[in-house]
């Protein structure tokens, strides 16, 4: 954490070194010392100060400076640093100019030069001013600033990605937060793209796409080499738990997720019925932990890299990727999970990340402190989000279009729904429309043909999910809904698949191309459990090897 400044301004050689030396002597130790010679050039280096988060504790500022003179300067400088305390510094003759100031930009003090002994005329004005200051201090932010419009789906999108990415940021709405403005001043964009993302060391990015967000934040999206023994792609548990075990055997190793490693589970607030952890976990710590254990085993994770296409050339499985690079592997895991699938009601897709949302989207919950949210669904995720959102928002309504939750939920999950005095079960309900101009306002839903228009502030939306599968289905065997083949599933009653080229029989986790697997919800016949998905992808590993044995 930066030290907060004292910023010395003076355009005299000699008085600058004296201050300076003066300042050093006694504060040194517990404050930043900062100098400039003129007014502009230290604007300048205030503005720089500002983006990058640092504060400024004091301003220590000569009166009679050529090209701007110190009230000038306060004028500006109190405008991107409001809470900074301001001296002048004087000569007998500027004493009317400095008192002046008082009532005009409001400076603390002025000090007459020269100010020596300093132990008597300069340091107990200034222990004064900054034991004020710093009663009232608050370590600034130091990781990522996002300056944002609240209903804006861009902004929401960025938000989203740093929070599944595990990215500390601080949120800075335009419409509701003076330094948001301030630093955007600062910036001095003619006319600013919104989101912009402000980095640690000034520099900035404004409406930045995800590929160049994730690029200069350092993730990975490269491959280190052209080849793999295995490549998975999707990082969900299943993909995580393969490549795990996959690394820890000698397998050169490579995961690639279109947008966070964790996947869909990433997303999970509590997650209470997983083996050896009895008091719970959320799916960011899990997917923490499990790309912590991927990486130390040596798997590479490539993240956000979308698949789009795949081919096989004899012994090789060839991925090309959104930006058109390819890897080759000899064994290739399908793990891609499932993706929410959307709501079809009038007014949904105009409001879609402006109070709709899809998934449970942790980085909105603190915006809907108090407020009316509704979530819609009646599965073990849109019950856990229930769960999170009720210790921010004034009430949440569960809207499950079942008559009873018991046949989807589980019932840890519907006990504790039962015990949260904010909550609202309504079975037997759609959603019928929703309402709003630049944001969701209300929306209007329908119990066995009775409807009510409602107040909302935020939706969110959990009504199943179809697979993502649509870039392979042209190489490898789905049923009617998208979900992959695998195993017995793929025979239809045969002995072994049309078209299967070896004299062996299907794997259990293999489809209708030989040495390319699938595992997790994505596989068809699956069970949607978090715990049978790490399960699923352990066991692969061990069919990927007699795969390789075999070539």
């Amino acid at each position: 954490m930066p030290k907060p400044a004292l910023f010395m301004i003076d355009d005299d050689p000699d008085v600058l070194d004296s201050i300076e030396r003066d300042l050093r002597h006694e504060y040194g130790e517990r404050f930043r010392l900062l100098r400039a010679s003129s007014g502009p050039s230290a604007l300048d280096a205030v503005r720089q100060l500002k983006l990058r988060g640092e504060p400024v504790a004091l301003f220590l500022v000569d009166q009679r400076m050529p090209e701007m003179t110190g009230v000038q300067f306060l004028t500006e400088a109190i405008k991107i640093f409001p809470d900074s305390k301001r001296v002048l510094l004087t000569a007998y003759t500027d004493i009317e100019a400095a008192i002046q100031a008082i009532n005009d930009v409001g400076i603390h003090h002025y000090l007459l030069k020269p100010w020596h002994p300093p132990e008597e005329r300069l340091y107990p004005v200034l222990d004064d001013l900054l034991s004020d200051w710093l009663s009232s201090y608050h370590p600034p932010f130091e990781g990522l600033r996002i300056i944002g419009y609240r209903w804006s789906p861009a902004c929401h999108e960025v938000k989203q990605f740093l929070a599944l990415n595990q990215v500390p940021y601080q949120w800075l709405s335009i419409d509701q937060s003076q330094e948001a403005q301030v630093l955007l001043d600062q910036m001095q964009l003619e006319r600013p793209h919104l989101p912009v993302v402000l980095f640690p060391d000034g520099t900035y990015l404004d409406n930045p796409g995800i590929s160049a967000l994730a690029e200069r934040i350092g993730l990975t999206m490269r491959a280190k080499r052209p080849f793999y023994d295995l490549a998975i792609i999707g990082a969900g548990p299943s993909g995580l738990a393969a490549g795990i075990y996959a690394a820890s055997e000698g397998l050169r190793t490579v995961l690639i997720e279109k947008q966070a490693p964790g996947g869909q589970a990433g997303t999970s607030a509590r997650i209470e019925n997983y083996l050896g952890f009895p008091v719970g976990l959320s799916g960011a710590d899990l997917a923490r932990r499990a790309t912590a254990q991927a990486r130390r085993f040596g798997a590479e994770i490539l993240s956000p890299v979308e698949a789009v296409g795949l081919r096989v050339e004899g012994p090789y499985r060839i991925i090309t990727l959104s930006d058109g690079r390819e890897i080759s592997c000899h064994a290739l895991l399908i793990t891609t999970g499932v993706t929410y699938r959307m709501l079809d009601v009038p007014g949904i897709s105009r409001l879609t990340g402006a109070g709709v949302y899809y998934g449970a989207t942790m980085s909105e919950a603190p915006a809907y402190e108090g407020q009316e949210v509704f979530i819609v669904g009646a599965g073990n995720s849109a019950g856990q989000a229930a769960v999170y959102f009720s210790k921010h928002a004034g009430h949440v309504r569960l809207l499950a279009r079942t008559s009873t939750l018991t046949t989807s939920m589980s019932q840890y999950l519907i006990d504790q729904l039962h015990a949260i005095g904010n909550i609202t079960i309504h079975t037997e309900t759609l959603i019928a429309e929703a309402h709003g101009t630049e944001h969701l306002e209300a929306i209007t839903i329908d119990c066995n043909g009775q409807r009510e228009t409602l107040p909302a502030d935020a939706l969110f939306v959990f009504i199943g999910a179809t697979p993502p599968t649509d870039w392979l289905r042209d190489v490898i065997a789905c049923d009617p809904q998208g979900y992959v083949l695998c195993g017995s599933y793929l025979a239809d009653g045969q002995v072994r698949p049309p078209g299967w080229p070896l004299e062996r029989d299907p794997y259990m986790f293999e489809t209708n191309i030989p040495g390319v697997f699938a595992t997790g919800d994505v596989r068809h016949g699956s069970v949607k459990r978090i715990a049978t998905a790490v399960g699923e992808g352990a066991m692969v590993i061990q069919f990927v090897h007699q795969y390789l044995g075999n070539l």
